[in-house]
């Protein structure tokens, strides 16, 4: 099996992993802050770890169908031969989707038996500012 390094991290932070060719999950599609500004403020000091924003994440539209397709390109390194894959989890913050989405990876990772390391660069960073969206 396969040993595969994820981390998880916020592109707002300028910090990008460095590794050789990754499978990079981008997980701007999801983002989809809460309409209720309580809910928004406890999720947003909450982290992708916890199993209410891991929730929200997930039920996001097209969450499912990133995370096949992740898993898809991870299944086909590995049919090429790949024994060491490193895939980078981005989402601006790096404190909630790519978080989410990267342990979310890892569980059916693991679950096929392979070696599973993950690496959340900026979980413990504070908050970024929200960027304005078109």
């Amino acid at each position: 099996m396969a040993s595969i390094l994820i981390s998880s991290y916020g592109t707002g932070h300028n910090d990008t992993p460095v590794a050789p060719n990754p499978v990079v999950v981008d997980t701007a599609t999801l983002h989809n802050p809460p309409d209720d500004p309580a809910v928004r403020t406890t999720l947003t000091q909450l982290t992708g770890l916890h199993p209410d924003v891991a929730a929200y994440v997930l039920a996001t539209p097209g969450a499912h169908d990133l995370l096949d397709s992740a898993l898809a390109d991870i299944k086909h390194r590995i049919e090429q031969g790949e024994q060491q894959i490193h895939v980078h989890v981005h989402c601006y913050g790096g404190r909630h989707r790519s978080v989410a989405v990267t342990e979310t990876l890892a569980i059916a990772l693991l679950a096929r038996g392979h070696r599973v390391d993950v690496t959340h660069r900026h979980i413990n960073r504070p908050v970024l500012p929200s960027r304005n969206r078109a």
